[in-house]
């Protein structure tokens, strides 16, 4: 349960890292531990690294512990690495099984499975029950703390059962009903027990018509359907339908708030859980990557301009206009691929309605394309006084413009197939296209009218 919202303010940051900077008091440690552990997770990742260690280092285990559960992978596995066995293992303890299975994730195969060995029977088969799924599943999402009860029981033995309980898993709004088989059948929520007499059998009263959520969901469509239907928690089954586990909003709030992560981050080639405050070397290497394969693109686009120095040579305004056709073409194609990655995350594109979209994409570039190509046009005549470059620039922005709606619509669907994620590769992939054509459209049409 990663990165929840703090309610610690941009003043009592400041505050405590005056207090740091001027070194490490009981006091300063008192004020830091009265804090909830999403407003700790919350200072640790608006600090640079050297205010970062002496908040660390301040922090009761126990309290460390529940901090980690707040921090983004990055940082998380940062604190992570630092520790041996025994120091993770001491932090299993009180951590939910998502949430552990959820760190360990982020250790070496070793380290997990020495943690692993120093558990009880039951809390290994749990979080091992977690780890046997993709991260990015139901399954990889769910918590095996729940209450199940059988449909034959009266509600005077379950409340009975409750009461042996210390307390009732988080996100308690229903109990979960499983036959012998342990196969999901039904949940009993809290508010109908309440109100209900208790020589009332579950059977009776429960609902069957809830849905349980296969295992091998992938974590996006969960967060969909949570969100569709309001729910609170879920059931998850495995292939036979006996049920393994159930997934809550709490989680659900974290998926949501991670693909949005995605979504922006992976446009400048970032990873969503990058550190804001990352050491220089490590901030400088995770992007130098991206900008590499930026450059390369850059170079193609270079190349086709140099294929038409000549005319370039000629008709130097054509070294004046040549960048507004690339920029719109490329902004064009933005809005088209921002709108249809948005919509692919959504569940919204099918193969019932993708023809439709890219159809209404070119329709959208053409009319655009005309309308600006108009504005352009004119621009250029009254710049330059040349009728044919106010051609060439009108005709060429229509061209780009056109085939950057075209791209923006298709690229996501195409980078999908090749199992390549849209949303990180798809903006480079753009850039070039809309650079290439609209400089070979641009300097093409001018060779031939200039030639």
């Amino acid at each position: 349960m990663a990165q929840q919202q703090s309610s610690i303010s941009d003043t009592q940051i400041q505050a405590l890292n005056e207090a740091l900077e001027q070194g490490v008091s009981p006091q300063v440690s008192m004020m830091l531990n009265s804090l909830s552990s999403a407003d700790i997770a919350h200072l640790l990742e608006s600090s640079p690294p050297k205010i970062r260690t002496l908040i660390w280092q301040l922090l009761e285990k126990e309290l460390a512990a529940e901090v980690l559960q707040e921090l983004g992978d990055d940082l998380r596995q940062f604190y992570l690495e630092q520790m041996n066995v025994d120091e993770v293992a001491a932090l299993t303890e009180n951590i939910d099984t998502d949430d552990l299975a959820d760190m360990l994730q982020l250790l070496p195969d070793t380290i997990t499975r020495q943690v692993l060995a120093s558990m009880d029977a039951q809390d290994r088969h749990r979080v091992e029950q977690v780890l046997s799924y993709p991260e990015d599943t139901a399954g990889g999402l769910m918590n095996t703390d729940m209450i199940t009860v059988r449909p034959s029981n009266t509600l005077d033995v379950v409340f009975r059962y409750l009461r042996r309980h210390p307390e009732l898993p988080e996100m308690t709004d229903a109990l979960l009903v499983v036959n012998r088989r342990d196969e999901f059948i039904g949940v009993l929520p809290i508010s109908k027990m309440l109100t209900t007499h208790p020589s009332i059998s579950v059977r009776e009263v429960m609902q069957t018509d809830i849905q349980a959520i296969p295992a091998s969901m992938p974590a996006n469509k969960v967060a969909q359907l949570f969100e569709r239907q309001d729910l609170v928690s879920a059931p998850v089954v495995d292939d036979e339908g006996k049920l393994v586990g159930r997934i809550t909003v709490d989680d659900v709030v974290d998926v949501i708030r991670e693909e949005g992560d995605h979504s922006l981050m992976s446009m400048a080639g970032l990873d969503e859980d990058a550190d804001t405050f990352a050491p220089v070397l490590k901030t400088a290497r995770s992007r130098a990557i991206w900008l590499g394969i930026n450059l390369l693109t850059a170079f193609i686009a270079s190349g086709v301009i140099g294929m038409f120095q000549d005319t370039i040579d000629k008709v130097v305004a054509l070294a004046v206009l040549m960048p507004i056709v690339a920029s719109m073409g490329g902004i064009a194609g933005s809005q088209t691929l921002t709108l249809v990655i948005r919509a692919m995350a959504l569940g919204q594109i099918g193969q019932s309605n993708v023809r439709w979209l890219i159809s209404r994409e070119c329709i959208v570039g053409f009319l655009n394309g005309c309308l600006w190509a108009i504005v352009v046009s004119i621009a250029a005549m009254l710049w330059f006084k040349d009728p044919i470059i106010s051609t060439v620039i009108a005709l060429a922005m229509v061209a780009n413009m056109l085939v950057a709606a075209i791209a923006g619509a298709g690229l996501p669907l195409l980078l999908k197939a090749m199992r390549i994620d849209p949303a990180l590769a798809g903006s480079v992939v753009l850039t070039t296209v809309t650079d290439v054509v609209g400089f070979v459209a641009f300097l093409g049409l001018a060779s031939y009218f200039f030639g």
